[in-house]
């Protein structure tokens, strides 16, 4: 990239090392209710939102019946709650440095969640960051969720950059593929999962902290 001007975020596993906690919810729930959840269902919709999760959930435990997956659903959504509320979301590393960096140089930043709003805005607000970002986009606002390019195409409109002086934020495969449909540079700070040589080939390249940001840029 020549130039920054405006970035985007992801928020969950970028921004706060939540995936886990929400495994953690959804795994004691699922014990609970007798459900045969296991990590390796919960990294198959990392990155996606959570009306098509449950929408999966419901396919994947049909046997259950629609009232138990719901049962299920609500529950886990409510121990995530629970832990954020409680302030288990941790910050991931390097996030005030970036925050700092970029508001040196006045580059606008915005969140762009495949989350839902008043779970942003929760983590955000906890963490006193939500000043930090000129505007939140989430599964609300957009009728498709990643990889589909809406909720970076919409994004970069609230940011009013141009793409190619933008520069989104990703932990996820979903992420990544939606900003390279989107056609805005992308850099992958891997949280969960590692890339594919198919995936670092739609990055600018992959970073193991946001600390490791600034350097990129050479400053």
């Amino acid at each position: 990239m020549k130039k920054l001007s405006g970035v985007i975020f992801d928020m969950d596993g970028l921004i706060f090392d939540t995936e886990m906690l929400y495994y953690k919810a959804t795994q004691k729930v699922a014990d609970e209710l007798g459900f045969a959840y296991s990590k390796e269902v919960y990294l198959d919709f990392l990155g996606v939102s959570d009306e098509e999760v449950w929408e999966n959930y419901h396919q994947i435990y049909a046997d259950k019946g629609t009232e138990a997956v719901d049962k299920f659903i609500n529950e886990s959504h409510a121990e995530v709650l629970r832990m954020f509320e409680n302030g288990e979301a941790a910050l991931k590393p390097g996030v005030h440095q970036l925050m700092d960096y970029l508001n040196e140089r006045k580059i606008p930043k915005i969140v762009a969640s495949s989350n839902q709003r008043h779970v942003i805005e929760l983590l955000l607000e906890n963490a006193q960051l939500k000043d930090e970002f000129i505007d939140i986009v989430s599964s609300e606002d957009v009728k498709r969720a990643k990889p589909d390019p809406e909720i970076f195409e919409v994004a970069v409109k609230r940011l009013n950059t141009a793409k190619e002086e933008t520069l989104v934020l990703e932990d996820s495969q979903n992420g990544v593929l939606a900003a390279h449909k989107a056609g805005i540079p992308v850099i992958m700070v891997p949280d969960l999962l590692v890339p594919t040589d198919d995936l670092l080939a739609k990055t600018l390249h992959v970073l193991d902290s946001l600390e490791k940001v600034p350097d990129y840029f050479g400053d």
